[in-house]
């Protein structure tokens, strides 16, 4: 897989919607089928998990400074969250040729006159503090593209994992 480019060590994040952690994925994608390396649950900080949580109901009204700082803490704590899961694997992150981050969702509204999902966790942070490209926003283009926006793990699982002579 390394001559068309897709081959190497690639890190995931994601924190779901009960915002009680951040998964980290270690996985190595140069052999045939995908190898999981190490994988891990970095808990939230309670201040944190409480805010995510906050902000996310329905009837939240948050000022743009405190969404803001949401995005900043956030991406920090994806950040942690991949240097932990390096350190514990012994893998330099020099190594890694990108970081998925999901992000953690506040909002996915996927139908209606103007469909949206909003997730936070500055990729842009997580790129500085690790020194790994990031990308992000998933499902945000998938929703632009006129998709729901998830599940994005189907489409994930039958691209990688996929076989002609085998059902999986």
């Amino acid at each position: 897989k390394a001559a068309d480019g897709l081959g190497g060590l690639f890190l995931g994040l994601i924190s779901g919607t009960s915002a009680d952690g951040i998964d980290a994925a270690l996985v190595d994608f140069s052999a045939t089928a995908p190898r999981l390396l190490r994988a891990r649950t970095y808990p939230l900080p309670v201040s944190l998990r409480e805010l995510v949580l906050r902000v996310s109901q329905a009837d939240a009204r948050v000022d743009l400074d405190e969404l803001g700082e949401l995005d900043t803490r956030l991406g920090h704590a994806f950040a942690e969250a991949a240097n932990a899961l390096l350190a514990e694997a012994r893998v330099d992150a020099a190594q890694v040729r990108a970081i998925g981050s999901h992000g953690q969702t506040l909002r996915h509204r996927p139908q209606g006159a103007a469909p949206f999902t909003l997730q936070l966790g500055d990729a842009n942070i997580i790129a500085e503090v690790t020194g790994i490209d990031t990308v992000a926003d998933f499902r945000r283009r998938d929703v632009a593209a006129g998709g729901q926006g998830a599940p994005l793990v189907p489409a994930f699982h039958a691209a990688t994992l996929a076989n002609a002579l085998e059902h999986r």
